[in-house]
């Protein structure tokens, strides 16, 4: 069983915490917790042994904790999952063989593209896909993507090389449960053709970011992220080829943080107990 906390911090949390579950005869297997001082935030991910009934160690949970707590006691195991893609295959490929082979941690649920390049692939692996051409009529067009998520009722959304700028009225819809794995180390060179714009710039290593999404564009909560050297040999392309197999890893390792409960978001920051 999993309990997860974030509150604002006081004295005896731990200690108040570690109590209730002795009282209903929980062993704890793992604790992490991290206090951010500037913030007096409190969070905490705490692994027990055995089961309890969820609503009653909740209850007691809520009479030690501040009033404004967030509590989460044992959170699905496995999570519903929406993916959203365009043309590139990289990034859903991993997700599906690891969905097929029950390793990621979630059940996708369906892929919405708007492009039919990836059919074939999700066809392959008996998902759902479901082409959304991009229409003028923007509106229109997330709409139809609303709809088909929400028959859904997935946990989160993936947007898995989705490229297309979603609308602040979009997000509202499906508030801190999107993710998007975006080509570049954040906050450089955001927004399009990032691998271009390091060329430009002459860097000596590109990365990747999987973060959340906000109506702030490349700019919401950072969830993993890593890099990779180059040199004044590699080109643009270059560049976007070794790009694809970091963009790749770091989105798998940032889904398996959230899907485990082991992400915590506070304002525009994240809480990862890896």
């Amino acid at each position: 069983m999993i309990i997860v906390i974030q509150c604002k911090d006081q004295v005896g949390l731990v200690a108040a915490i570690s109590s209730v579950l002795a009282r209903e005869g929980l062993n704890i297997v793992s604790l992490r917790e991290h206090v951010d001082k500037t913030d007096n935030r409190f969070f905490m991910r705490v692994h027990v042994e055995q089961e309890a009934e969820s609503d009653l160690l909740y209850k007691k949970l809520q009479e030690v904790l501040p009033p404004e707590a967030g509590i989460s006691v044992n959170p699905l195991p496995e999570k519903k999952l929406v993916v959203m893609v365009t043309k590139e295959y990289h990034c859903l490929g991993d997700i599906l063989i690891r969905n097929h082979f029950k390793t990621l941690g979630a059940a996708v649920q369906c892929v919405i593209g708007n492009h039919a390049t990836l059919q074939n692939i999700c066809q392959r692996f008996d998902i759902p896909f479901y082409e959304v051409p991009g229409e003028d009529d923007k509106t229109a067009f997330e709409g139809k993507i609303i709809d088909i998520v929400k028959k859904y009722n997935p946990d989160y959304i993936v947007l898995a090389k989705f490229m297309r700028i979603l609308s602040p009225s979009f997000l509202t819809h499906f508030p801190g449960t999107i993710i998007n794995i975006h080509h570049s180390f954040l906050p450089a060179f955001a927004g399009a053709s990032p691998y271009k714009q390091a060329y430009e710039r002459g860097v000596k290593m590109i990365g990747a970011t999987a973060h959340f999404v906000t109506d702030q564009l490349d700019e919401g909560p950072i969830i993993a992220q890593q890099i990779i050297p180059v040199n004044h040999s590699h080109t643009a392309i270059d560049m976007m080829k070794a790009g694809k197999e970091i963009e790749t890893a770091v989105l798998a390792r940032a889904l398996r943080l959230v899907f485990d409960d082991r992400v915590f978001v506070y304002k525009n920051k994240t809480v990862v107990f890896e």
